[in-house]
């Protein structure tokens, strides 16, 4: 009897580790950085810049940025980002053949300005895409500004896709700043939840110079108000859902704006900071 509960036990335990494994929650990684200005550059304040997710142990998933010479005419910076190059598909000396599906891309850089993605979840394009199983993803982030031999960085951060929100600001070193990561699982309905929860969002870019993006869930009211206390911004959202909007404020004044989504639950605050 004993050896019968023994390995009764022993197939529970299996069957839920293959559970867990199998789980596949559905929703938005936000991650938002500034690269740190470099010199002496190639010319002026050009580099380039790949971005990219990978699994724990460095299996790659999808590339969320990539401005080289493999992404357009000009074939001169084709080896410059050469670890995404090859976790991507590519070679180190030619990143010509990455893998580059739904990423954004674009020539070699000409300044140092924040960036920001965000990934679905999938490996693969947006609509055929795989849904990839839960666990532990790293955002990888190379650049490469001269030809020398200390002119590339590359660093990677960690973060859970799962059922549970993973948001961190990230403190930076001397090539990466401003580092903003947010897993936001998807809205689950059907289980007499959803209605119950109250709104979030993360804003970028932060500062902005005039349009910046709002990821929210749970939401059925954003508004963007002044230190003045005017409301400048508001828009209806008819379902409690989650989703991203973009504002553009170029045509106010530098300044601090509170941004405020809400539903019949509560509401959320953030600010952002304006300077054109």
């Amino acid at each position: 009897m004993k050896k019968l509960l023994l390995k009764t036990t022993t197939v529970c335990i299996a069957l839920l580790a293959t559970f867990n494994l199998a789980a596949q929650t559905a929703g938005t990684l936000t991650f938002t950085f500034s690269p740190v200005a470099k010199s002496p550059c190639y010319t002026g304040s050009q580099n380039v810049l790949a971005a990219w997710i990978q699994t724990s142990a460095g299996g790659f998933v999808k590339t969320k940025l990539a401005y080289a010479g493999c992404c357009n005419t000009c074939g001169n910076t084709q080896d410059h980002v050469p670890t995404w190059s090859a976790n991507a598909g590519g070679i180190a000396s030619n990143c010509l053949n990455a893998n580059v599906i739904d990423g954004t891309t674009g020539a070699t850089l000409s300044n140092f300005t924040a960036k920001s993605f965000t990934w679905d979840g999938k490996k693969g394009a947006a609509a055929t895409g795989t849904l990839q199983p839960d666990g532990i993803y790293k955002v990888s982030i190379q650049e490469t500004w001269n030809h020398g031999t200390l002119g590339t960085a590359m660093t990677s951060y960690t973060f859970t896709k799962g059922p549970a929100v993973d948001h961190r600001t990230i403190t930076g070193d001397a090539n990466f700043g401003n580092i903003l990561i947010n897993w936001q699982p998807a809205v689950t309905t059907g289980i007499g939840e959803a209605t119950s929860k109250k709104p979030e969002m993360v804003v970028y870019p932060n500062p902005t110079n005039g349009i910046f993006n709002i990821d929210y869930t749970n939401a059925t009211n954003i508004k963007v108000i002044n230190t003045l206390g005017v409301l400048v911004y508001e828009t209806k959202i008819e379902e409690l859902s989650q989703g991203t909007k973009s504002i553009d404020l170029a045509s106010f004044a530098n300044g601090i704006y509170m941004i405020a989504v809400s539903n019949d639950n509560g509401s959320s605050i953030h600010k952002v900071i304006l300077n054109k």
